[in-house]
């Protein structure tokens, strides 16, 4: 069985100190040590941004992709190669700014994904921009007069496009956060585990102490159904995404269970080979 240590390479970090996306790498790695995975059967599928580093960061397979397209990347992997531990990784502009419309149709599509997003508000990479989660006001060096634009509520739009789980984490609480991950990847179906992952260079507003100060723990709300659909809704509209825990889950089949032909051989195990003659025929087709 594969160990913690299995999970770590040795490549030397460029996040900066004190950024939340250590805490989701630890988090993500403990939650695959949980699980029982290995690090021949796991891929990681990663994006644009600080957050697409952190494939190079787990010993598995790792593909980093272009901005926007993780989910497409994702389930296409998946869905060829159904063996595969298959986790998703980017930030709040690769998953719902230029991502968006993928984001959109994998919570509808099911498939066995865990998408893992590290929302800091905030464009890190290029220097400090706002995001789509940034809140209305927020001063950058491109808004210095605050910013006019509503910010995106990505959990309330995950759970009312059909999403059959959605959960909320923050980096500096390890265990709720590694847990969440774990069910996300239990879960038969496309899990999105969004993680408040503070910028501690660009975002002076939304720190670790704010969230300290802030955020609500529905795991501790005895009161709180994960399972309805309008309850979840309701408490996201009233404490504006500021929760973490299991926000909500329903039960599910995912998407490649129901294709035609799922049980036999796999894509990645059929023989694609193609002779001259019939290659030159489907050519022939398209003149």
């Amino acid at each position: 069985m594969a160990t913690l240590q299995d999970f770590k390479t040795e490549e030397k970090s460029w996040w900066c100190p004190g950024c939340g996306d250590f805490g989701v790498l630890a988090a993500m790695q403990k939650a695959l040590v949980a699980v029982g995975a290995e690090p021949r059967t796991t891929a990681i599928v990663a994006g644009i941004g600080c957050s697409g580093k952190l494939g190079n960061y787990i010993n598995s397979y790792n593909i980093h992709v272009t901005h926007g397209r993780t989910l497409p990347a994702a389930l296409g992997l998946k869905l060829a190669n159904r063996d595969l531990l298959v986790l998703a990784a980017g930030g709040d502009g690769d998953a719902y700014a230029i991502g968006m419309g993928h984001f959109m149709h994998a919570l509808r599509r099911n498939v066995n994904v865990t998408y893992i997003v590290m929302d800091n508000h905030v464009y890190g990479l290029t220097k400090g921009q706002t995001s789509p989660t940034s809140e209305s006001g927020f001063k950058t060096k491109t808004t210095p007069k605050g910013s006019i634009d509503r910010p995106v509520h990505p959990l309330m739009l995950a759970v009312s496009a059909g999403a059959t789980f959605v959960a909320q984490g923050f980096s500096s609480w390890q265990p709720q956060l590694a847990r969440l991950i774990q069910q996300g990847i239990q879960h038969p179906g496309f899990a999105l585990i969004n993680v408040i992952s503070p910028c501690v260079t660009y975002n002076k507003v939304n720190t670790y102490d704010w969230y300290k100060k802030t955020l609500l723990n529905l795991d501790d709300d005895p009161s709180y159904n994960p399972h309805s659909r309008p309850e979840a809704l309701a408490r996201l509209d009233a404490t504006d995404e500021l929760v973490t825990g299991l926000i909500y889950q329903e039960e599910s089949e995912p998407y490649e269970t129901q294709i035609a032909g799922f049980r036999d051989t796999p894509l990645v195990a059929q023989d694609w080979h193609v002779d001259n003659a019939t290659w030159n025929q489907i050519l022939k087709s398209f003149e």
